[in-house]
This record gives C-alpha cells, structure tokens and sequence, in this order.
C-alpha cells in the first residue's frame, strides 16, 4: 500500500466532530506506525454529508481517512466489496476510495 498522509492531515479533518478547545491524538500502535484518532467518527459523520450531496472537500476528507481505515484493520473487518453493495452513495465511495488505494499500491 502508498504510505498514508501525516496524522496531521487527519487531525485537522477530523477536528470538525469535536467541539472547540477539543483535540483527537494521534496514538502510535505496537507496530510503531501513528494513527490520527477519531478517524471512524469523522468517516461516519462525512458519509452522512456526502448523502446529503455535498462533495468537494467531503470526498477528499474521505480519500485522506482510506490508509488509516487500512491501517487499523477496518477494511479487513468490512471489505471494500461490502462498503460498495448497497444503495447508500457514501458508503459505496468510500469502497470505491478503498479499492483505488489499493490500486495505487500494485
């Protein structure tokens, strides 16, 4: 896989789901790769605006979340397959996200 965008990517993304004064960490894993926290609350929070047809930065927060969701093993959990089936837009671009990463990585 493509190596992910820094932790402070995400961490600015993902500071739009906490109230003001409020910051996510990035934690390190014992594999001694850093992940952004708050990662899966923003996905879910970004899926709901991309229902509601907005796009534009929300599908680039969407893309920048798809190496942590590998990262910490969601995808492996719910394959990109199972993200793309079904009538829900949101969740079929981020299985469509998912697999381009994958895609970029061969």
């Amino acid at each position: 896989m493509p190596t992910s965008s820094p932790p402070s990517d995400l961490a600015v993304i993902n500071h739009k789901i906490v109230a003001d004064g409020e910051i996510l960490p990035a934690v390190t894993l014992k594999d001694g790769s850093r992940v952004q926290t708050g990662t899966v609350a923003t996905l879910l929070h970004n899926i709901r605006l991309y229902n509601a047809d907005e796009r534009g930065p929300v599908e680039h927060e969407l893309a920048a979340a798809i190496p942590t969701l590998f990262k910490v093993g969601l995808f492996d959990l719910f394959p990109p397959s199972e993200w793309i089936a079904g009538d829900n837009p949101g969740r079929r671009r981020v299985g469509e996200l998912a697999l381009a990463y994958l895609g970029d990585s061969t």
